[in-house]
């Protein structure tokens, strides 16, 4: 028998959901209905990182399994309810020049029609849209530590260690790491706004590559493959205005349910694994956000 469609009340919402059962994660039997609780249970941490950035999602209608696909614009269908806007694709962008219309996820209700939807991994630029419409300047720095075989967290935590470092003596003094729920982590850092995307991306560029001549054992900064076994990639394009990064308390689509999960420093070291939903949401009851306790980000 086919599943009917059912509409809850979430908040002052009515969403659709479909297919409850359906198992997203084959691995860990986990359902739909597990993926939607998650994010109902992390939604104060979670959309406190989405706030009024635009949500490129990537969706896994059948679970991690089967087909998968980036969406950047509103879907047909979305609820009437679910903010949007028009924004031009920056430069540099596949569809640079070209008019997007983006969504953003305010409400407890948006994260559980994207979740419905199969959007497992939401990511987001390091840019807000301010109450007018305008792009604002990057409000968090991000680096992405991507470790290439057989470098593991291991090296990522001592990379960690040395960027974190690097970014107290420039006087960013507060830096959250997050473990991504895949191979590596991320460190993020507030910004105060002054500064356009493309100064940001270039001050990650110059520390990536200043790292990775003081560390080159250890420390790469180029893309190719070749370069990076054995190695932690200090990924600074994360930083162009047309990039976007896992946000932070998001599900990842792989093979097993895992979060991207914000840390304490205590916790970077060579011990160091990636969280599952269960483990983040058990952190958050008992010790709050890292990011809300850092000032945010």
């Amino acid at each position: 028998m086919t599943e009917q469609p059912q509409s809850v009340r979430v908040g002052d919402r009515d969403v659709r959901l479909t297919h409850l059962d359906r198992v997203l994660y084959p691995a860990t039997g986990t359902t739909k209905a597990e993926a939607v609780d998650y994010v109902v249970r992390a939604a104060p941490a979670l959309l406190a990182q989405l706030k009024d950035r635009p949500v490129t999602r990537i969706r896994f209608p059948e679970g991690v399994g089967g087909e998968r696909f980036f969406e950047k614009n509103t879907p047909r269908g979305a609820p009437s309810w679910l903010r949007r806007q028009t924004l031009r694709a920056a430069p540099g962008a596949e569809d640079e020049g070209k008019e997007l219309d983006l969504p953003f996820l305010d409400d407890v209700a948006g994260l559980v029609w994207a979740t419905n939807g199969g959007a497992l991994e939401l990511h987001t630029p390091q840019w807000r849209v301010g109450p007018r419409g305008g792009v604002r300047n990057p409000d968090r720095f991000v680096v992405d530590l991507d470790p290439g075989a057989p470098a593991g967290l291991a090296e990522c935590a001592r990379v960690a260690h040395l960027v974190a470092d690097r970014l107290r003596a420039d006087g960013l003094t507060t830096t959250v790491p997050v473990t991504s729920g895949s191979k590596g982590l991320q460190l993020y850092a507030p910004l105060d706004g002054r500064r356009t995307a493309m100064e940001v991306r270039q001050y990650a560029r110059d520390l990536a590559y200043e790292l990775a001549a003081a560390h080159p054992d250890l420390v790469v900064a180029v893309q190719r493959k070749d370069a990076r076994g054995g190695r932690v990639l200090v990924d600074w394009s994360q930083n162009h205005p047309a990039k976007t990064t896992i946000t932070p308390y998001s599900l990842r689509g792989r093979e097993r349910p895992a979060v991207a999960a914000p840390r304490s420093w205590d916790e970077i070291g060579p011990d160091l694994s990636q969280l599952s939903p269960a483990e983040v949401l058990a952190r958050l009851d008992a010790d709050g956000d890292p990011f809300a306790r850092a000032g945010g980000a």
